[in-house]
């Protein structure tokens, strides 16, 4: 179930992301303003968000393919959800930083 959920919250990124993108053959003021808003605290926690789904989607997604296509996935395939979760949260812990850092900054200050 989340495989489908974070598949549909990734598809509706590249959506909005195709769409503001396109903006910017329209009015290129417009655009500006739109990136603008991309700079907030609020949007830097939906990046970490999006940086979540698409680490789960494709951590989830090699699982699936093992499953699938390993003669022992199906046996392993608890085993292998439990490495990805952990894998996943390293990997979260580590993007902590580099993804919200700027909004940390523009909050707190130094």
């Amino acid at each position: 179930m989340a495989h489908r959920v974070t598949g549909v919250l990734i598809f509706f990124f590249l959506f909005v992301h195709v769409l503001d993108t396109a903006l910017v053959r329209v009015s290129p003021e417009a655009y500006d303003d739109v990136v603008a808003t991309y700079k907030t605290p609020i949007v830097a926690l939906l990046e970490y968000g999006l940086v979540a789904a698409i680490l789960f989607h494709a951590l989830n997604g090699l699982r699936v393919i093992a499953v699938d296509f390993w003669s022992k996935g199906p046996r392993y395939q608890k085993q292998m959800l439990w490495t990805v979760v952990g894998i996943w949260i390293v990997l979260m812990v580590g993007a902590l930083y580099p993804v919200l850092g700027h909004a940390y900054l523009e909050l707190f200050g130094k």
